[in-house]
């Protein structure tokens, strides 16, 4: 482990004396000892166990001072009175003393009193901004920062970044100024700004913190008051709870590749309660892989049946005489457990779990018990409680659901089996090629991570879209993510984005824990594009693989309607894209192709009367510019430029460039009568993402686009 100068042994010598005690939180005094060990500044302090002990503390310490109650048995010492601030001289802090110990008493009679901490009140001012510190354990991600406006704001504004621990100093860098109030922060109406590498430089000693003492759970520093110069932490609250450290089971990645590699490219399937019976899950999944054309084995296994579906049938898959990659379970739930026996003696490298009846109902102990099973045999378990999985390249359609057969380069998974075949049906229809849909369920086993990993080997994928309502191991998930997101984008739309940021928890960095920012920015951090909802995941998934990818930031609209390029350009600044500002050589050559009384500035407007060569001769020049990084071209129905017209000569125009070595990234938005429907429809066929009807949709998927090429490194 590296040294930053910190002390770790003085942590652990408090650590030890907190866990001999059976405490689960530090006094004020154990947390400045901590924070003087990891070099976060704190104000001169002292504990008094007597009122005359507080007023030579104060002398020695200089007034004003602050008194807070120091308990064991008292966390939210303002709540109890216990925090009295001001106080100017000998004969006030005597009888603050006094006070607080006896509004302790009275708050928790039965309360371990330490003493009365005696703290040096800092001074404050326009330029003092209290702000709030902190790390908590967060069941989805583990060990997490968070960094916002302080004291009451925090809980009134809920203005909160979060990331990771361990967290860069770039990483925390971002935080400070990824606040909505960070221009606060930089200092308004004439005052100073905060030093932010200071606020920086605290938020990463506390990530290094709880990741070098994973037992602390939570860390509150809170207010943190930050100034021009420094930054230092007035309230310092530290939780401890050893289950805080444990971690959950992790494979390998090479453990994964092979376990889905296995699952995904099968040399044998057996169905486990195949059946002849129509309207029986064994029955359709049984007819999905044998006509969907899979060319691998196929085992019916039933013990009531000789053959099924012109295969000979098995009582068990132990009398299969060949090997078996994958078993897929079509049979009650209740009878899992003895056929997954068999399975794992056989060795099948993985389960396919279609049967519901298990942590879905309630019935965790049957879950665990499979799960348990598989471990001892070596098995990865998909589900249970899902609708199978689909991989194109093989003709794989191991599922009850439709099949699917239209290849492409998406990958799509989902938590849930209606949104499942929402998937499916909107690619169908959409004509959006896929490699593989899977359905994830209670996700008892493999879940997002694993699918990723193999994603991000697989040379028939292009893009990942993942619906998910909550990530079973949200760390791992992220450390993927980031991986993969830098060779691939991985698109996700989270459900379940109600704030619980207000249930009750032991401290405000907890309680903000439950903010569904934590998986905004932690999602941000790991390279994903969060879709907001399932038709933009689906978009997303359809578009992003079509457009190149941008060499830099200005993008410019041309627009047949000045109307559109209002919407377009607000459509622009929705998805973080800059307008680029045209230079005065560039907005005369638009000038050159455009009437007199259409706009060269950004919006380019060739206004809507103007003929085909209009449109032409200005997107050529937006694709011959190298200034110019991106195209939205706005489209006007007339009779002067029908639609398919206008569709025709972009498509001309862009691949003309293509094949000069010209990529850009082209979207469009058509406006007009019922011929722009098929117009986008063949824009998008021939590479350029085009939606009638709409400014919004088509900006979104180049914004998508944009977020993930920033987060992968290529811009």
């Amino acid at each position: 482990m590296p040294d930053n100068g910190y002390d770790r042994a003085a942590v652990e010598n408090v650590l030890a004396k907190v866990r001999a005690e059976g405490r689960s939180s530090l006094t004020a005094p154990e947390g400045k000892r901590v924070c003087d060990a990891y070099g976060i500044a704190t104000p001169a302090e002292a504990l008094a166990k007597s009122s005359e002990g507080a007023v030579a503390f104060a002398e020695e310490i200089g007034y004003p001072v602050v008194l807070k109650i120091v308990s064991p048995d008292i966390l939210h010492k303002t709540e109890a009175g216990g925090v009295l601030v001001g106080l100017k001289n000998a004969a006030e802090v005597a009888e603050g003393y006094r006070t607080i110990i006896h509004n302790a008493e009275n708050y928790k009679a039965d309360a371990d009193i330490t003493g009365v901490q005696v703290q040096q009140q800092l001074p404050t001012g326009k330029e003092v901004h209290e702000v709030i510190v902190g790390a908590t354990t967060d069941e989805t991600f583990g060990k997490i920062v968070a960094f916002g406006l302080g004291g009451i704001l925090v809980e009134v504004l809920k203005d909160v970044t979060f990331r990771l621990a361990p967290t860069s100093n770039a990483e925390a860098l971002s935080m400070v100024n990824g606040i909505a109030a960070a221009e606060i922060l930089r200092g308004v109406r004439g005052a100073v700004g905060v030093d932010a590498d200071k606020l920086a430089d605290l938020i990463h000693r506390v990530s290094d913190l709880v990741t070098d003492f994973p037992q602390l759970a939570e860390v509150d520093l809170n207010p943190v008051l930050a100034t021009p110069s420094g930054a230092t932490a007035v309230d310092v609250r530290i939780l401890v709870d050893e289950n805080a450290a444990k971690e959950p089971h992790r494979f390998t990645q090479d453990e994964i590749l092979a376990s889905m590699n296995r699952i995904m490219r099968p040399n044998a399937v057996a169905v486990i309660g195949a059946s002849n019976e129509e309207g029986k899950i064994g029955n359709s999944v049984m007819k999905n892989l044998v006509n969907g054309g899979y060319q691998g084995e196929i085992y019916p296994i039933n013990p009531k049946a000789d053959e099924i579906l012109d295969r000979k049938a098995f009582a068990s898959i132990a009398d299969v005489p060949g090997d078996i990659d994958v078993a897929v379970f079509a049979i009650p739930a209740k009878f899992v457990p003895a056929a997954l026996e068999e399975v794992g003696k056989k060795g099948v490298g993985g389960a396919i779990m279609i049967p519901s009846g298990f942590g879905e109902t309630g019935n965790i102990e049957l879950q665990d018990e499979i799960v348990a099973i598989a471990r001892k045999h070596g098995v990865r378990i998909l589900g249970p409680n899902i609708y199978g999985y689909y991989y194109t390249p093989e003709n794989l359609s191991a599922t009850f659901c439709t099949p699917y057969d239209v290849k492409g380069g998406v990958a799509l998974t989902s938590q849930s089996g209606g949104i499942g075949m929402a998937i499916l049906g909107f690619s169908r229809s959409a004509g959006m090629g896929v490699s593989s849909i899977v359905g994830v369920g209670n996700k008892a086993d493999i879940d997002e991570d694993d699918l990723l990993t193999f994603f991000e080997s697989d040379p028939n994928t292009q893009l990942v879209a993942m619906h998910l309502e909550d990530l079973k191991d949200g760390r791992s998930f992220a450390e993927t993510a980031k991986r993969v997101s830098e060779k691939k984008p991985v698109v996700v739309l989270k459900a379940g984005r109600t704030d619980q940021g207000a249930k009750a928890a032991s401290s405000h960095t907890g309680a903000l824990a439950g903010n569904d920012r934590v998986y905004d920015d932690i999602l941000k951090q790991s390279g994903v594009i969060r879709a907001p909802g399932l038709n933009d995941l689906l978009e997303y998934a359809r578009g992003i693989p079509l457009l190149a990818t941008p060499k830099g930031e200005n993008v410019v609209i041309i627009t047949g309607a000045g109307g559109s390029g209002v919407l377009l350009s607000d459509a622009c600044v929705d998805n973080g894209l800059s307008l680029m500002e045209i230079p005065d050589d560039l907005d005369a050559a638009f000038r050159k192709f455009i009437p007199p009384f259409g706009a060269a500035g950004n919006p380019v407007d060739i206004t809507g009367g103007e003929p085909p060569s209009t449109y032409r001769n200005t997107i050529a020049l937006g694709l011959a510019d190298e200034r110019i990084h991106s195209l939205i071209l706005g489209y006007w129905h007339t009779i002067v430029t029908p639609p398919m017209v206008f569709a025709k000569l972009v498509v001309d125009v862009v691949e003309e460039y293509r094949a000069n070595g010209i990529h850009k990234p082209v979207v469009a938005s058509l406006a007009g009568d019922v011929e722009v429907e098929e117009a986008s429809e063949y824009l998008y066929r021939n590479g350029v993402v085009a939606y009638p009807y709409t400014t919004e949709k088509p900006v979104a998927v180049l914004g998508a686009k944009y977020r993930w090429a920033r987060a992968a490194g290529l811009l």
